[in-house]
């Protein structure tokens, strides 16, 4: 009884760990997309305030 308590008990650290380090793989990936995207879209304002500043024209003076 006890060597069957012992390997369950073994079996059932050894899953924590595989689940603490998926879940860890997957925030990692999650938050490395959030900043992939967040680079984009500033990227993709900067490309569109340039745009309308060479439609519209600026009146400042460098």
């Amino acid at each position: 009884m006890r060597a069957h308590l012992l390997l369950a008990l073994t079996c059932a650290l050894c899953n924590g760990c595989a689940v603490v380090t998926v879940a860890d793989a997957a925030v990692t990936v999650v938050a490395t997309t959030v900043k992939v995207g967040a680079t984009v879209v500033s990227t993709t304002v900067d490309v569109a305030a340039a745009g309308v500043k060479a439609v519209v024209g600026s009146s400042d003076k460098k």
